[in-house]
């Protein structure tokens, strides 16, 4: 399964990526993550998402459903 950072405080994105067989971290607003397949943050800052080295999900405007589902598609897609 994939690896997921899964920015704070969205836990219950967490538990629902874990219940799916991921491997998810959890990681504050401003740390520095690398080394994931994918991650989901608040949302997308248009151009300044190059911190990551990972492509990101937004859980702007998201149910925690859209977002599990968004990551499994781009997981596929790789």
């Amino acid at each position: 399964m994939a690896k997921i950072a899964v920015e704070e405080p969205f836990s219950d994105v967490k538990t629902a990526l874990g219940e799916k067989g991921h491997e998810v971290t959890m990681f504050e607003t401003g740390e520095n993550v690398s080394g994931y397949d994918i991650g989901v943050v608040r949302t997308i800052n248009e151009g300044h998402n190059d911190e990551f080295n990972f492509p990101v999900v937004s859980m702007k405007g998201q149910s925690i459903e859209d977002v599990v589902n968004a990551i499994e598609k781009k997981l596929k897609d790789f």
